[in-house]
């Protein structure tokens, strides 16, 4: 599922074609994907202005002059792509349809939003923007971890007594918004702290070493364009590169690379999840 650095790319790449531009139509070729689209979701869409695009987490959030918001989940196999961007930065024409093209925007601008789900995990729903922060999915959320609420007094004290691996608290939406597998992987190899350590008996010190780790690890992927480990994709189709610098992560029985260290990656599983660490130097 793509992560916080995806979900960034991914909103980056849409708001030069969606920024400012009106969907002159909306097509939607199937009731639901996760869950069933909010009613006459194409009428609604239709003749909307498109004022900003923001993240929340793993969530894009399209704020419209309707005053609704058009919330985005991408899932396991989404992909937002564009096609026919006046600004060139895409190519100028516009692809045939696709099987899984379920959710297909056109702008004013001549721009093509095209939203294709294989596996149908992904999700749209139209949110009153003024209450946008209110819905299920977001009112759980802890703070945006490259955002000024994500700091060392928050982690230290969302960790104190707690009785979870370290990796399960780091993963815990309500603690941090938009980490995931990857990334909790490794920012505690940077971090030199195992996953399997107690959240609570990591000492203060190094629960607020995390968070300027964490930011690094989050920027540093989303320079690269994300990862593209199966079927993630950039707006504009290409594949991320980040997966090409992990240290920790998918790299099981590889050589640790941090300096002076003879260790090698080991696989454990946590909550069902692949946990890939160096058992030598993450203590």
């Amino acid at each position: 599922m793509p992560e916080l650095p995806e979900v960034e790319t991914v909103k980056r790449g849409l708001a030069p074609a969606m920024e400012g531009a009106v969907i002159t139509k909306a097509a939607v070729n199937r009731p639901d994907l996760r869950w069933p689209f909010p009613e006459r979701m194409a009428e609604r869409l239709t003749g909307a202005r498109v004022n900003g695009l923001r993240r929340r987490s793993k969530y894009i959030l399209a704020d419209l002059d309707t005053d609704e918001t058009l919330l985005i989940h991408l899932g396991m196999s989404g992909r937002m792509t564009v096609s026919g961007d006046p600004l060139g930065q895409f190519a100028h024409e516009h692809p045939q349809a696709e099987k899984h093209d379920h959710v297909v925007l056109d702008m004013d601008n001549g721009a093509r939003i095209t939203f294709n789900d294989p596996r149908r995990f992904g999700a749209m729903d139209l949110l009153e923007t003024a209450t946008a922060e209110s819905h299920k999915l977001l009112s759980v959320l802890g703070p945006e971890p490259l955002g000024n609420d994500f700091h060392e007094d928050h982690l230290v004290a969302a960790f104190k007594g707690r009785n979870t691996p370290v990796k399960s608290a780091l993963l815990d939406q309500g603690i941090i918004a938009g980490l995931g597998n990857i990334y909790v992987c490794e920012a505690l190899f940077r971090a030199g702290i195992s996953p399997r350590r107690k959240a609570g008996q990591i000492s203060a010190q190094r629960v607020a070493g995390l968070v300027p780790i964490i930011r690094e690890v989050l920027q540093d992927a989303i320079n690269a364009g994300g990862s593209s480990l199966k079927d993630f994709r950039q707006a504009s189709g290409e594949l991320g590169y980040f997966q090409h610098s992990f240290d920790a992560y998918g790299r099981e029985g590889e050589p640790c690379r941090r300096e002076g260290c003879a260790g090698s990656i080991a696989r454990i599983t946590q909550s069902g999840r692949s946990t890939f660490y160096c058992v030598k130097c993450q203590r």
